[in-house]
């Protein structure tokens, strides 16, 4: 019987010729895993998809720790609990939560120019002052606090009063969408230099009405009733909202949600 590597004429197999060049062309194990030390994650991913061998030297936990504990070091250390897991999979995973989780908000689909703001400030069921203004035309800094000028006519002030009620409105234009910013009623201290009122706003009508929504309604006014200030705060740190980030939230109440044909 003649070798399994010669054909009939008695000369080598080219296609076994050809396997073994192949083979000789292929880095060895070691190399590939001294190599996938130096690339970043991306490279290693798309070096993975190869062949078998290259994904499985591109996927060995001593490529990945490292990655793992610089990038994600809190997840790095469920390996402890956890040693079957992966560390590439670990990272692919802080990955994807850390792109969710800054992920950049879209463009909010309702513009200053469609909003008007309706207050009413009154004291014992009589009127002091009723302002109908577009947010448009009110000063305002980047932020969404809006000051407006108050025509009360021969009105003294608000000085020793005690019972107020407050509401603010924030109306779409044409009247087909309301929402109630403020609805306060109480008391005022007379020694107050400024009326200063705020309520806590719900949650995005999609969400949970017990969670709190972590801003609050805010106006103030002097005690002239000469301006009164209007905005939004943020909780934690008590800072205005950009007026992107106001109108995303007033969207939810005033234009028809996106969620409800799912």
């Amino acid at each position: 019987m003649k070798p399994k590597s010669l054909n009939r004429q008695g000369r080598k197999n080219p296609k076994l010729k050809m396997s073994e060049t192949r083979s000789k062309n292929l880095p060895p194990w070691e190399a590939l895993v001294m190599v996938a030390h130096y690339l970043d994650p991306q490279t290693l991913a798309l070096a993975s998809c190869v062949s078998k061998p290259w994904c499985q030297a591109m996927s060995l936990d001593v490529v990945w720790q490292p990655l793992c504990s610089s990038s994600f070091p809190s997840l790095s250390n469920l390996k402890i609990s956890y040693p079957s897991v992966p560390y590439h999979r670990l990272y692919a995973t802080g990955l994807a939560a850390f792109k969710r989780r800054h992920k950049p908000p879209s463009k909010p689909r309702l513009s200053i120019d469609n909003i008007v703001f309706t207050i009413q400030l009154s004291t014992k069921g009589v009127p002091i002052f009723t302002i109908a203004e577009a947010a448009s035309k009110m000063n305002n800094n980047q932020v969404f606090k809006f000051d407006v000028d108050v025509k009360h006519g021969s009105f003294k002030g608000i000085k020793g009063l005690e019972e107020m009620k407050v509401t603010w409105n924030v109306v779409l234009k044409g009247w087909e969408a309301i929402f109630t910013m403020m609805d306060w009623q109480g008391k005022l201290s007379c020694r107050a230099v400024e009326g200063w009122f705020s309520e806590e706003l719900p949650c995005p009508g999609c969400c949970s009405s017990e969670v709190g929504s972590g801003i609050v309604a805010d106006l103030k006014v002097d005690m002239k009733v000469e301006k009164v200030s209007v905005g939004i705060l943020r909780v934690v740190d008590w800072r205005y909202v950009s007026i992107e980030d106001g109108l995303r939230y007033l969207q939810h109440f005033l234009l028809p949600c996106q969620c409800d044909g799912m």
